[in-house]
């Protein structure tokens, strides 16, 4: 799955916001399933098999949106996190005595049929060293200072901008309106770095856009990592 991919943010909000009572869980399968089409993990439709997740212990989902050198909210086996890397994003599912890493996969059971695919891995124990809420939002607020700072000294030709900017990022029912905030504005920033591009730049300007760009890109993926799990925040600091 490409990393722009909705299908494991919104599992990871709408999953949670349903663990925890907000929503009901035909409502948070309705959600996930929205916008990349009907989901399954393994074989089994996205409700079974999240029903059968909660029997058997699960007390929240947790995201990973790794990149290479990055492996953002991982903690192995390799196997999984290869998987994750590659896709640019996985869900942990945190159960009693174990974890499960899901990835997104394109589901090709025919021609006409658009869904995604959860292929299913053993996930190492939590990570306890991610950003709280507050933090990523310093960290996000920091990056786009000295991005700014580093892109409009970079002389070169006029870049493209898009006409309007995009929305999305929006969380399920019970998360706090701060992680709202800072999930709608990593999102969007996420959307404008993919459509940075270098054509026209010295190899020198090409350098120092690419290291401001990789720096934004770090604090928005921890902004949104942070942002998803917020809903249990105060639970963890008690």
């Amino acid at each position: 799955m490409r990393p722009e991919s909705t299908v494991c943010p919104s599992l990871v909000a709408w999953g949670n916001a349903w663990l925890s009572g907000h929503v009901g869980l035909d409502e948070a399968a309705d959600h996930v399933e929205a916008a990349g089409g009907p989901v399954v993990a393994g074989d089994v439709p996205l409700r079974k098999y999240l029903a059968n997740l909660r029997g058997g212990g699960l007390r929240e989902v947790r995201l990973a949106l790794p990149a290479p050198g990055d492996p953002l909210g991982l903690s192995g086996p390799a196997s999984f996190n290869s998987a994750a890397v590659d896709a640019g994003q996985a869900v942990i599912a945190v159960l009693g005595d174990r974890n499960l890493g899901l990835v997104p996969v394109p589901d090709l059971r025919g021609s006409s049929y658009v869904g995604v695919r959860l292929e299913i891995h053993d996930a190492g124990p939590v990570r306890h060293d991610l950003p709280t809420l507050s933090e990523a939002e310093r960290e996000l607020s920091d990056a786009i200072r000295a991005a700014t700072e580093a892109l409009t000294s970079v002389d070169g030709p006029a870049q493209d901008r898009p006409e309007r900017t995009p929305r999305g990022g929006e969380l399920a029912p019970g998360y706090p309106g701060r992680a709202h905030r800072v999930s709608a504005l990593a999102t969007r920033l996420a959307a404008v770095l993919r459509l940075a591009h270098e054509r026209g730049l010295t190899s020198g300007q090409v350098a120092a856009r690419a290291a401001a760009l990789r720096e934004l890109d770090r604090a928005v993926r921890r902004a949104l990592v942070a942002a998803h799990h917020a809903i249990f925040e105060p639970v963890r600091n008690q």
